[in-house]
């Protein structure tokens, strides 16, 4: 992976599938048609994206650290990160309307796939006593993962941080039902906490 200035940039070889991206296709895929009784692989759930969302609650004091979050997003996925702005003006917070106050990504394709898989098998087990995730769904088969520091990423490095930050994931499926999206993402591999914990 050659770095620029600003992001992260990954090379793709031409042919080249993602290891979870076969998985999907070779082993989940049967799974799901057998555990829902689908009639066709197109009722099969897939994963459409992942969005990357990371909030900078001191940015409306200091505009580097939205800087330096969007270039920490940007290695992290691979992608260049884009600054969001607020909304509108909330004074109590010293915010005005069009302000910078985090940035995010939209991973699809290979990317959201390589992303998924460094995030299941090298990230989230670095998270100090981890015991798995929330198996709380949106309710329209989507997921979101609330993570509180950046740092369980191995793409950066603690010594050059200005400051600890969270991040939410969100997995936007095409299931229809929670069960549905449940069952898919568990497939791929998030380690969902056990109902006996």
């Amino acid at each position: 992976m050659a770095k620029t200035n600003n992001t992260a940039v990954a090379a793709v070889p031409a042919g080249y599938v993602p290891s979870l991206k076969k998985v999907y296709k070779e082993e989940i895929v049967a799974k799901l048609m057998k555990e829902f009784g689908y009639s066709t692989v197109m009722q099969c759930p897939k994963l459409v994206k992942i969005t990357i969302n990371e909030g900078v609650g001191d940015a409306t004091g200091d505009k580097k650290l939205v800087e330096a979050a969007q270039q920490e997003l940007s290695i992290i996925t691979g992608q260049k990160a884009v600054v969001t702005h607020s909304r509108k003006d909330i004074s109590n917070f010293k915010l005005r309307k069009g302000m910078p106050i985090g940035t995010k990504v939209t991973l699809r394709g290979v990317k959201m796939y390589e992303f998924l898989e460094r995030l299941i098998r090298v990230s989230l087990p670095r998270i100090r006593d981890f015991n798995g995730i929330s198996e709380k769904m949106d309710g329209k088969g989507n997921y979101t993962l609330g993570i509180k520091e950046q740092i369980i990423f191995p793409e950066i490095d603690i010594d050059k941080i200005s400051k600890i930050l969270g991040m939410e994931i969100t997995f936007v499926t095409t299931a229809n039902t929670d069960e549905e999206a449940h069952a898919l993402l568990k497939a791929f591999g998030l380690p969902f906490k056990k109902h006996n914990n």
